[in-house]
């Protein structure tokens, strides 16, 4: 086949409409092959024979979308030395865009004999392979723009492309697990019911079944075992693995936006899917294991393992970053997603060995003028020395803020002292994040997520019970800070379930009326169970799967869900852009934004806070003292509200003072508009403005109310 010298950039194989360019980065590569498969599987090798700043390409002519292609690099081959290259391994683009198959486990696809792991494995590991696919990069996105959502009006929905829409019965068969169910109007109508602005999407870029789990019959559910980074998954694709994802995923993404819902995608770029050096050879190992690969500098051989998935991505190398970051603009400009959520983010801080806030990969972010204007999510650590990095991520980024996660869980259960660090956190968690100059908007607030209990089984479960993972249940935290409220697991006792319903009622309401962002796990709305299992990573059952049948037992709590959304949308109190200020003394009009109250109406002193049996107390919110403008400039005012807490066991009569009222001081009609005790959280008492004094909370629930003006 004739070839062309073609062009070094852009890396991976591009088609213009009459031909294909293809691009490889290795400098470890003394002769690269590109390898093509036509329909019968049958291998045809062209020799890339240019190579410009250690890119090895060629344009072929006529060669156009579905193609199927991969690569093989020859040069050193010393484990011991940290050279990898195997020409017998056929090898997946790290910048191919889509692929057509899965990976079948064989012990072809490692460099080495598993007899004798000194020898090298000859042995061609193409039929076991998946290949890339060229792929049609022209998509008609009409008048598609992206939400910009801003962040303080962001309800974020965590949730599975798969596991979401597999059992929805209106979704067709054909379409359900795949990005085409994500769009139909029947999810969508759920999202925007219960105020969702944007999903985040459990990882989608190609990823592998490790061999281990397969060989237990399960597989990689979650996907964080990455090995294409700008390849949508292909078994999520209802049309064809030929390209079609690609397609798919756009229309997905032009729907979901009609709707005013932004994409945010869980994105792995601290490992890949090769492992330790005891795994197979797939893409980036045969290629250059030096500069995609963390290895030790005093032992080659051995890879430096921050994400407990046996490899670093190494975020020193050039190549390496620019990795990273062509894949985001890649996902941004010709997919149009809307964010990025980074699992185990801190190990993309790791330039030497501690986490660094001036990295490489943070100021490539920072200066990025694409990448710098989208949701930037952290998951802030990893499993290194060092690697809780809470609050400590630059002023760019957001955070998951997993002690927001743990104080919720803690005071909701019970324990003793936590009362003000629940405070701090209901508030926007301004100790972590106020001092490097962020706002209340920096902390994602989650209860629950698709790393541990869902909302049900965190009120049903002291203990974990993962024993279908096959692993004789060591796997999975066992800090859960969970409360099974009496009974471990199902429960007949009618009293049992009305606690746990009410729990349940108690977290929705907390994570929504915190200051930043809430983000919901997916089925937490209608009572999703695991049965207990907190590390579902390898269950592509009924285990991980939305029950959508249960929406039908669980009106209240979907009803419920849907009065909390538009409670927060419509009043911008609880959205502050900017944390509250404060103060002591009365809190009227023109006064304090936020008071801290005991049952008995007296301000918080610092005795009451220091407490441990603490476990009530009364936060009222002045919607007349919000500082913040609006967008253009006007000022937002809004109703005053009080929250009511108690989360001990015994129902407890607070005393609302006058000083709550207008600005001279008059008293104030309330009325109470969420009581966690009922089952749609609306109040016992006849609904209207009363000027009431006293209202009573039952045991573990809260109750809301607001001003008539």
């Amino acid at each position: 086949m004739h070839t062309w010298p073609g062009a070094a950039y852009p890396l991976g194989a591009t088609w213009d409409g009459w031909g294909t360019n293809f691009a490889l980065f290795s400098e470890a590569a003394e002769r690269v092959d590109l390898c093509l498969f036509d329909e019968a599987g049958q291998e045809s090798r062209i020799e890339l024979t240019e190579a410009d700043g250690f890119v090895w390409h060629g344009y072929l002519p006529a060669i156009g979308p579905g193609q199927r292609y991969g690569y093989r690099v020859h040069g050193p081959y010393d484990p011991r030395r940290g050279a990898r290259c195997s020409p017998a391994k056929l090898l997946l683009d790290p910048y191919g865009k889509a692929v057509e198959g899965d990976v079948t486990w064989s012990e072809a696809l490692f460099d080495y004999q598993w007899a004798d792991p000194r020898r090298p494995n000859t042995v061609n590991s193409a039929r076991f392979m998946p290949k890339n696919v060229v792929v049609n990069p022209f998509f008609d996105w009409g008048n598609d723009r992206p939400p910009h959502t801003p962040y303080h009006e962001t309800v974020i929905y965590e949730a599975h492309v798969r596991g979401l829409t597999l059992r929805h019965p209106d979704i067709p068969l054909h379409q359900r697990g795949t990005y085409a169910g994500l769009a139909h109007p029947a999810v969508i109508e759920h999202l925007k019911r219960i105020g969702v602005t944007a999903v985040e999407l459990l990882p989608v870029h190609q990823f592998v079944a490790e061999q281990a789990m397969v060989q237990r019959g399960l597989t990689n559910y979650w996907g964080y075992n990455t090995i294409g980074f700008l390849a949508p998954h292909n078994r999520y694709c209802s049309a064809g693995q030929r390209g079609e994802q690609v397609g798919e995923f756009k229309t997905m993404v032009k729907a979901l936006h009609t709707a005013g819902i932004e994409v945010i995608l869980d994105v792995v770029y601290n490992h890949t899917a090769e492992g330790d050096g005891r795994g197979p050879t797939l893409s980036f190992r045969g290629i250059d294991n030096h500069a995609y690969y963390r290895l030790d500098d005093a032992n080659p051989w051995r890879y430096i393992d921050y994400t407990g998935c046996g490899n670093s991505l190494n975020v020193r190398h050039p190549h390496s970053l620019q990795l990273i970051m062509d894949s985001l603009r890649y996902w941004i400009l010709e997919m149009h997603v809307d964010g990025f959520r980074f699992d185990l983010a801190s190990a993309l801080a790791r330039e030497l060995h501690d986490v660094d806030r001036l990295s490489t990969f943070f100021d490539l972010v920072q200066q990025d003028p694409v990448v710098s204007q989208v949701k930037l999510i952290a998951e802030p650590w990893d499993v290194g020395e060092g690697g809780y990095q809470v609050g400590n991520f630059p002023p760019l980024w957001t955070e998951w803020n997993g002690k927001y996660r743990d104080t919720v869980r803690d005071f909701w259960r019970g324990q003793p002292a936590t009362l003000p660090e629940f405070a701090s956190r209901l508030t926007g968690s301004s100790d972590l994040y106020e001092t490097s100059g962020r706002r209340p908007v920096a902390s994602i607030n989650f209860v629950t997520c698709h790393d541990g209990f869902t909302l049900a089984d965190l009120v049903s479960y002291n203990g974990k019970h993962n024993e279908a993972n096959g692993e004789e249940n060591r796997d999975g935290t066992d800090d859960n800070r969970s409360w099974n409220c009496g009974v471990e697991g199902p429960a007949e006792d009618p009293e049992v379930n009305e606690l746990r319903a009410r729990q349940q009622r108690n977290f929705l309401v907390t994570l929504f009326l915190s200051q930043g962002i809430p983000m919901l796990l997916s089925g937490d709305e209608i009572g999703r169970t695991q049965g207990g299992n907190n590390n579902a990573y390898c269950q592509d059952n009924e285990i991980s799967w939305v029950d959508w049948s249960r929406a039908a037992g669980e009106r209240d709590l979907l009803a419920f869900t849907q009065k909390l959304a538009r409670l927060r949308r419509r009043h911008p109190v609880f959205r502050r852009r900017r944390f509250f200020r404060g103060a002591y003394g009365a809190a009227g009009d023109g006064g304090a934004d936020i008071a801290w109250l005991t049952p008995a109406g007296d301000e918080m002193t610092e005795g009451d806070w220091r407490a441990s049996y603490a476990k009530s107390v009364a936060v009222f919110l002045n919607g007349s003292a919000i500082t913040e403008p609006d967008p253009r400039g006007d000022r937002v005012t809004d109703r005053k509200f009080l929250l009511l807490f108690n989360a001990g066991a015994e129902p407890i009569l607070f005393a609302i003072p006058e000083a709550l009222g207008g600005a001279g001081g008059s008293a104030t009609d309330w009325e109470i508009v969420l009581d966690t005790q009922t089952p749609r959280g609306d109040p016992q008492d006849a609904i209207g403005f009363l000027p009431k004094t006293k209202v009573e909370v039952a045991d573990h629930a809260i109750v809301v109310l607001r001003s008539r003006s």
